[in-house]
């Protein structure tokens, strides 16, 4: 960039100083707020955002310097709202990531799925992590592997729920050829992520709702869709083997 092209020491400092004001609003707003997901708390964070960033630009413009903290969904990744003011339809996207981390679990998993059905649909489709997909993610609603992720030997990544407004309803089969390549990011209505590059505070509280959620599984003997989850551990102890670096099994009978 050549000197003409870069920010003043003043626009620095002014830049600067409106992230101090940012933070204060930020702050007045989560001190204020009505509920979690006050809107107001959700304008002011989307202010930070985007003073944080321009000032970032200019430090490294001016100083060939950053700052030591980064925060995700900025002005730039969604624009603004510019959908019905009284939408009479609306759509959900939804895109989560999975990694195979246990890839004998999950096979083990799609097992138990062949062995509980009855007219053997499929039945040498477990043998392969791509079959055993097909059968788990065919059996069990997206939402019940979401919270069981870690029976079926996947690990989560990034995740993302857009809630988009629409004026009429898309008629049947319209989109079904490709489902998201009509996402229009100025009709989102709300949106809600999920990512690593959060605050180690936001995976905290996710590792406590999962320990709750287990606590009260065991407590209440819920073991999910076809109890197909009874005595977990010690049936993959079984598949895997001695051999196999798995988790001790334990005595309850769900997860």
């Amino acid at each position: 960039m050549s000197d003409a092209a870069q920010p003043t020491a003043a626009e620095v400092r002014a830049a600067a100083e409106a992230v101090k004001t940012a933070l204060d609003r930020h702050l007045a707003a989560v001190e204020r707020r009505s509920g979690e997901d006050d809107p107001a708390v959700y304008d002011a964070f989307n202010q930070l955002a985007a003073a944080a960033e321009a000032y970032d630009e200019l430090l490294y413009d001016r100083y060939d310097e950053v700052t030591p903290f980064e925060i995700p969904g900025t002005g730039d990744s969604m624009p603004p709202y510019t959908g019905p003011e009284e939408p009479s339809a609306l759509s959900v996207l939804i895109r989560r990531d999975y990694s195979v981390a246990e890839p004998q679990r999950l096979m083990a998993q799609a097992r138990r799925v062949e062995a509980a059905d009855e007219e053997g649909v499929g039945a040498e489709a477990s043998g392969t992590v791509h079959g055993a997909l097909g059968l788990l993610f065919g059996e069990f609603e997206p939402d019940e592997i979401a919270s069981r992720h870690k029976e079926f030997g996947l690990e989560e990544g990034d995740s993302t729920l857009w809630v988009t407004a629409a004026d009429e309803t898309a008629d049947p089969g319209e989109w079904l050829e490709a489902p998201f390549d009509q996402a229009d990011p100025q009709l989102v209505v709300c949106r809600f992520d999920v990512s690593a590059v959060f605050d180690d505070e936001f995976d905290d509280g996710l590792d406590d709702d999962d320990d709750d959620d287990e606590a009260d599984a065991d407590e209440s003997g819920d073991v999910g869709a076809g109890e197909l989850d009874e005595d977990l551990d010690t049936d993959l102890d079984d598949d895997l083997g001695p051999d196999e670096d798995t988790e001790p099994a334990r005595p309850t009978a769900g997860r």
